[in-house]
């Protein structure tokens, strides 16, 4: 039994730092933990390939060889799962998907052509189509109805599925959910709120795996809420401090987790001591309404400039995600995140216009408001928004556009990045010295004659380096590679600006043909009443 699988293609995103990447000699940021997952649940008596169309497209050869074709996605990379399955039925080929688009939306898969949908978490419903396969089905839909796997079970990914050295960083995972109810979000919807984690031998043994395999470098923690059960989070990092410590730290860590890390010192310090060097927090807004109207409470608890700057002199790197076009939001609110995103100094801030993905809590409140226009969300940063908001969209495309490219402008951004790295604690881990790899020493070569030599930035640049390596020189190598980012930046500021502006011209077009259709004043009334009921329950 042959089973192909197919990892559709990412289009240019916030995320796909290729020019990055191809610096550094890598072709990806992280490879597809869901499918070499669902490879290890699978019978291991079946023969597996991988096929990730973001290294290569999948050959002729591949096409022919399969029995069957297994596909996995999200809803950003719906548009190429969809030519993929096309290919596949060319060739003949049944076509299983699963994953978090088929899950959310499995009816537009099945106008798609495929044959199987492996629906919500694979430890319960992959088990379901084995049975069917077996039985010769030749289609069919599996769904968990509800039920929440025990993820301790899970197996041991099969890492030596990956072409690992078209990777920039290793995966794996230690819990699923998250226990916030943020109405924006579909983590919850997925996952549960109630957070379910490996064990701490579970974990080290995926380790161990990547370690014989001879990875050594950045390896991702993907959990949503990494520390949505502190308790159990704990008990793993004991572990894995423990392992880092007797193979000599091979591993540097980034994973996300809730702005409440701020409060639990204990936990910021076990990160540390495991080598964890950066997290992503959903700050979403500075504004406190918008936070509140969208049931955003844990950010409510703590000033949230104290919270990033604790962390941040405790020695994790804050990434930080915000969003622009809530309801009820007031004129400014790009500016806004502009103005805080300088105050706390935060170098990577991704930043997107609000998307209503489906099933989530927000989702159904729109649709029941009449003001759904595309009920398949799409969680690319370069989208117009798929709601009516209760601004005009044009002047929140507009804001979102200006603010993300006054924050990537070259020069503002090498600013924010060395008045972050002044402040950010050094690493408490000190690993043995190795000699740099050559393609490390030639991507630092290039980002110094390009943004040093070669560009306007040469003053800030060689101003900047030489007062971190005088100021705070332990940071210095973590702050060149995100010097090094701002050649991603360059460009993706134009992409966003290119493709908004574009489907604002063919929005125009549109309302050119029908009156104006401003957002009801009794919309804009209620919004606004429901942040402040919502934030006084908060207080």
């Amino acid at each position: 039994m042959n089973v192909l699988l197919v990892y559709p293609e990412f289009p240019k995103t916030f995320w796909s730092y290729e020019k990055i990447l191809e610096l550094v000699g890598r072709k990806v940021l992280l490879p597809p933990l869901g499918l070499i997952t669902v490879a290890a649940i699978l019978p291991q008596e079946w023969t597996f390939k991988l096929a990730d169309v973001n290294i290569r497209p999948v050959s002729e050869d591949e096409w022919k060889w399969a029995d069957l074709v297994i596909m996995s996605a999200m809803i950003v990379q719906k548009d190429d799962i969809i030519r993929q399955i096309n290919l596949a039925r060319h060739y003949g080929k049944p076509v299983a998907v699963g994953g978090p688009y088929p899950s959310s939306t499995p009816e537009e898969l099945v106008a798609a052509g495929a044959d199987y949908l492996i629906l919500d978490e694979g430890e319960i419903t992959l088990p379901m189509f084995v049975e069917a396969w077996e039985r010769g089905e030749t289609g069919g839909r599996f769904s968990s109805d509800g039920v929440k796997p025990d993820v301790t079970s899970t197996p041991i990914p099969r890492y030596d599925l990956l072409e690992l050295k078209a990777y920039d960083s290793m995966s794996v995972q230690f819990s699923r959910g998250c226990p916030f109810q943020c109405e924006f979000c579909d983590i919850i919807v997925l996952y549960g709120r109630k957070p379910r984690t490996k064990t701490p031998d579970q974990l080290v043994g995926e380790l161990n795996s990547l370690y014989k395999l001879g990875w050594r470098g950045g390896v991702f923690m993907v959990d949503d809420n990494f520390i949505g059960n502190k308790r159990n989070v704990k008990l793993m990092l004991t572990a894995l401090e423990q392992w880092q410590r007797e193979h000599g730290y091979p591993f540097r860590f980034d994973t996300e987790a809730s702005l409440d890390l701020a409060d639990d010192q204990e936990l910021i310090d076990q990160m540390l001591a495991c080598n964890f060097a950066a997290v992503f927090m959903g700050i979403e807004t500075p504004d406190a309404d918008s936070l509140a109207a969208t049931m955003k409470f844990q950010n409510m608890r703590s000033p949230l400039l104290d919270s990033i700057d604790k962390v941040t002199r405790s020695g994790l790197r804050v990434i930080a995600g915000f969003i622009i076009g809530f309801d009820g939001e007031k004129i400014g609110a790009g500016q806004r995140i502009v103005e805080f995103s300088e105050a706390a100094g935060i170098p990577t801030t991704t930043f997107a216009m609000l998307q209503a993905l489906p099933h989530t809590a927000l989702w159904h409140r729109l649709e029941r408001e009449g003001r759904l226009i595309d009920k398949v969300g799409n969680i690319n940063q370069t989208t117009l928004m798929n709601f009516v908001p209760t601004r005009p969209v044009e002047d929140i495309a507009q804001e979102y556009v200006e603010s993300f490219c006054q924050l990537y402008e070259p020069h503002n951004y090498l600013n924010r990045v060395h008045r972050y790295f002044l402040k950010l604690g050094p690493a408490r881990v000190k690993s043995a010295f190795k000699f740099p790899d050559p393609m490390v020493i030639r991507a630092l070569l290039i980002v110094c004659w390009r943004q040093g030599i070669k560009r306007s930035t040469r003053w800030a640049f060689w101003h900047h380096l030489i007062d971190i390596l005088i100021s705070n020189p332990r940071v210095a190598e973590q702050y060149l590679a995100v010097c090094a980012h701002n050649e991603h930046f360059m460009e993706y500021r134009e992409i966003v600006r290119l493709q908004i502006e574009n489907q604002l011209a063919a929005y125009r077009q549109s309302q050119a043909l029908q009156p104006p259709a401003a957002a009801p004043a009794e919309l804009v009334s209620s919004a606004g009443q429901k942040a402040e009921v919502t934030r006084q329950e908060a207080l």
